[in-house]
């Protein structure tokens, strides 16, 4: 097994008003020698912003703001901007979040050249209702077998508004064009999926639709282990290697009385990362200690972001949704171990 590190809390919330219930899930960017934080900050309500902070080194923190770097803006993120990654592309940088209006949950893009000026591209995600998305499976067997189940159980109030969307979460991009494309994951429950497009204003309803008439040659991956069976997503942006892309995802498990949410890897291929070459078949980490077993949900690590040092790989990660905790491995491990388990 890959052996982790856990170094503990690295960001707790303050008396700060716009992160006085917590922070979790940090889109993470290493730059030289400093990592920078874009840390999903919640206050009272479960309203969420997106602070910042940014660390000498993984570990040591030396600036962080006062104030948060983005904020609702729009109808459709009324409620919350979350949960952001974040990458580099070309000499520029994609934050991709979570717009949250209470009631939709759906994934954005902004592009920044300078991590302080951010323009807003809006939902890059299909903006389909669950009435749709039903039509939709009924004329796809592999859709309605696959996700009949969390139509009927995980759509919020019942799936009776006709106004309520498909989520659509964990957007994150790979940090390079492949193939002269730009490819993303994205995560409608209980699975992964992937989009590869060449310019993204190809990103049209009529786009979608064909997409999830073909949404079997989308699915990256499903859940497959114990510890991930219920439902798995996006955790960090993926890392080249010359194995192929590294991924580290989290999983989700059902126990008495809620879930059980783990940090999870997998090897993807370098030049078509749309074929799975390995997954670990046991949990990288686990909630474990009593600040990631007991919060404002319980039972979980989630893995947002990643900075590497040498050979070392740092984990950023939300404990129990109320704090940022960090963990670390060596990479050149955690690759031996998946070539080992590959398909």
């Amino acid at each position: 097994m890959v052996k982790v590190h856990k170094h503990g809390i690295l960001l707790e919330k303050t008396s700060l008003l716009f992160e006085s219930e917590g922070v979790l899930n940090p889109a993470v960017i290493k730059e030289g020698n400093s990592v920078h934080l874009f840390y999903r900050a919640l206050h009272a309500g479960n309203h969420s912003t997106i602070g910042y902070c940014r660390l000498e080194g993984p570990l040591d923190i030396v600036e962080r703001s006062e104030k948060p770097i983005l904020t609702p803006m729009f109808y459709y993120d009324s409620q919350g901007v979350e949960d952001a990654r974040i990458v580099k592309i070309d000499g520029v940088y994609f934050l991709t979040f979570t717009a949250y209006d209470g009631r939709n949950a759906l994934g954005v893009l902004a592009t920044s050249t300078d991590l302080k000026k951010w323009i807003r591209h809006g939902i890059i995600v299909p903006q389909i209702t669950y009435e749709k998305f039903n039509e939709l499976a009924l004329v796809n067997s592999y859709l309605a077998e696959k996700y009949e189940y969390f139509y009927l159980r995980h759509n919020p109030r019942n799936k009776t508004e006709k106004s309520m969307l498909l989520w659509d979460k964990n957007v994150m991009f790979f940090p390079r064009k492949i193939n002269g494309q730009f490819v993303f994951l994205h995560r409608i429950l209980p699975e992964i999926q992937i989009v590869k497009v060449n310019e993204l204003h190809e990103l049209t309803p009529e786009y979608w639709h064909q997409y999830f008439l073909n949404i079997q040659q989308h699915i990256l991956l499903s859940p497959k282990y114990d510890h991930e069976i219920s439902y798995i997503g996006g955790g960090c942006p993926p890392i080249e290697t010359e194995a192929g892309w590294v991924m580290i995802y989290h999983g989700v498990h059902d126990v008495d009385g809620g879930h059980i949410y783990t940090a999870c890897a997998a090897l993807l291929d370098l030049d078509n990362p749309a074929i799975e070459l390995s997954r670990l078949p046991y949990a990288l980490f686990v909630p474990d200690v009593d600040w990631e077993l007991v919060g404002i949900v319980n039972n979980v690590v989630f893995p947002s972001g990643t900075a590497l040092f040498d050979d070392t790989l740092y984990i950023y990660y939300g404990a129990a949704d109320k704090l940022i905790g960090c963990a670390s491995l060596s990479l050149k491990e955690l690759v031996t171990e998946l070539v080992h388990y590959k398909i």
